[in-house]
């Protein structure tokens, strides 16, 4: 039984920071690639960042390149999002699922969802 469990998440104003974490249970970790999505209210899916299961090969949407840093810890299941100078348009709902994904419209491909953490940004 997959499971995942996003944390970190919560209020914070412009220009602030967080770093998300995500527990990963119910698969071989480390031979699983990982993405970041989010939602934003009224809005769709949208990829944020992605990392092979190693680690060695990361990327990034454009509106989040050179502010978040994706990473893993793969002797503690666990894959990290550290994001920076965070803007109002970063207020979404943020996930974590197996695979590699970096096209909007492929995540509903995605088999696993956990109950995602709230990212607030705002004034």
């Amino acid at each position: 039984q997959v499971h995942l469990a996003e944390s970190g998440g919560g209020l914070v104003q412009p220009g602030g920071s967080l770093r998300l974490s995500c527990a990963v249970s119910g698969l071989t970790f480390s031979s699983s690639a990982m993405t970041w999505v989010r939602q934003a209210p009224g809005k769709g899916l949208e990829w944020v960042s992605a990392i092979t299961s190693g680690g060695s090969v990361t990327t990034y949407r454009d509106s989040v390149k050179g502010r978040f840093t994706i990473s893993r810890d793969n002797a503690k299941s666990t894959l990290y999002l550290q994001m920076l100078s965070l803007k109002p348009e970063d207020t979404a709902v943020y996930y974590c699922v197996p695979g590699y994904y970096y096209i909007d419209s492929r995540l509903v491909r995605a088999d696993y969802w956990g109950q995602g953490t709230q990212v607030t940004v705002s004034s």
